[in-house]
């Protein structure tokens, strides 16, 4: 029996259709393994977020073919999108697949061996074809699967490439995603996470809204939690903020991407918002549920970026009832408006001021997790990390660590926090009430 061998680079997104097309291989008789064994195919699904995952996809395929060098090796995705040229000149690689063909390698692909010469399939974005949907399992099994709802953005952030290479924001038809979701239930996974581009933006541009995808799926039986992997701040309204907070299935957790909190520099990125509005969500979050989880993404470094302008974002945030932050360091991308701006921040200042506001972070998450201290929340193992030790979350994303050798993965099993750190807490199960 064939092998096959997949990896991602990138979002939860990227994760879910990359299990998509593993599917595809085992439907046919492939046996999936994990990528740092020997297969007869690799595929790896591209990111072109940053330059560090350019820079991974080309060390990759170099130790792919340390392990394998006769293997059949695929490169899709975003960055399969947006140079597919410069990825099938990376020796060693057979076919390159864009966006409209990535789940059609089988129809593209005559056979799964080394070429002498490179395949392309790379159609123009603007023929990408409806979004349909995706899911990945979380690690340690039938636990958390992450289900695809919408792809493409229509916005236009100077510094962000997805648009190019994921087309125009298109949502996965309701009707397909509870069927999905339903057979997420069916096959035992206890929580979802909806992903996409502009999750935000689902069904727009075809008389629907996330609102009424998230009353639907409420109703799926099964499924305990379901939770939202981000919303931009101009789509975050209070109704939808209302209705996830008076859900008992919807997760209080809140992922808002702010990117600075400097409004001169909002106004170069060409984001939809300003720090007020932004203000005002996190603070109408924390006020109505001060034990949500609220989660921020912040680049540091955008081109022009003055000290006052840093130190403004770095109070904004600081401010903020923020429970975590993903930071980022600005990485030019070829073809953007913010790759030609005036006053580039030298890389040696994007990474210092990128220090300062991860140790921000560090100190948020903490003084979020220490609030918990004590207290009985209900934690859904997702795996066994050691003899007796086992990993989960709770429904506001606090990773909690327990031993127990009553646990077992995909346990909902309510847990008093005893100790609190920077990245987890620990606790001990509850006693059962009878």
């Amino acid at each position: 029996m064939k092998r096959v061998a997949l990896h991602t680079l990138g979002c939860k997104l990227n994760f879910a259709e990359t299990s998509t097309i593993g599917r595809q291989f085992s439907d046919r008789g492939y046996t999936v393994v994990p990528f740092d064994q020997q297969a007869d195919v690799y595929v790896l699904n591209t990111c072109s977020v940053t330059e560090r995952a350019e820079s991974d996809c080309r060390y990759l395929v170099r130790r792919v073919l340390r392990q394998a060098p006769t293997a059949c090796v695929i490169l899709t995705g975003c960055y399969a999108q947006l140079r597919p040229g410069e990825l099938a000149g990376i020796d060693g690689v057979d076919a390159v697949l864009g966006t409209s063909e990535k789940f059609r390698l089988f129809d593209h692909l005559a056979s799964f061996e080394k070429k002498e010469t490179p395949e392309i399939f790379v159609s123009c974005i603007d023929d990408a074809p409806a979004a349909d949907p995706a899911y990945s399992a979380e690690v340690g099994g039938r636990t958390r699967a992450f289900l695809k709802v919408q792809d493409g953005c229509d916005y236009s952030c100077s510094f962000c490439t997805i648009p190019r290479a994921r087309g125009e924001s298109r949502s996965v038809p309701p009707a397909d995603l509870l069927l999905t979701a339903r057979r997420l239930a069916g096959e035992g996974f206890r929580e979802i996470v909806l992903t996409g581009v502009n999750v935000g933006d689902y069904g727009r541009k075809n008389g629907g809204s996330l609102l009424a995808l998230l009353a639907e799926l409420d109703r799926v039986d099964g499924i305990e939690r379901i939770r939202i992997s981000s919303v931009e701040p101009n789509l975050l309204t209070r109704p939808l903020i209302d209705w996830i907070l008076g859900s008992a299935k919807f997760c209080h957790h809140f992922h808002v991407p702010l990117q600075s909190g400097s409004g001169g520099v909002l106004t170069r990125m060409r984001r939809r918002y300003r720090p007020d509005l932004y203000a005002g969500l996190v603070s109408y979050i924390a006020a109505s549920d001060p034990d949500a989880a609220i989660g921020a993404d912040v680049i540091s470094g955008f081109p022009g970026e003055t000290e006052g302008e840093f130190s403004d974002t770095a109070r904004f945030i600081a401010d903020l009832p923020l429970s975590y932050l993903h930071v980022f360091t600005y990485s030019g991308r070829p073809g953007t408006a913010a790759e030609g701006m005036p006053a580039q921040v030298e890389p040696r200042v994007r990474f210092k001021r990128s220090a300062i506001l991860r140790n921000i972070g560090r100190m948020k998450r903490r003084t979020f997790h220490e609030r918990f201290r004590g207290a009985t929340v209900p934690v859904l193992f997702e795996q066994e990390i050691g003899s007796g030790l086992h990993s989960g979350v709770t429904q506001n994303y606090i990773r909690v660590e327990v031993a127990s050798s009553r646990i077992r993965p995909n346990d909902i099993v309510p847990v008093t926090i005893t100790e609190c750190g920077e990245d987890d807490c620990h606790g001990v199960p509850a006693p059962q009430v009878k």
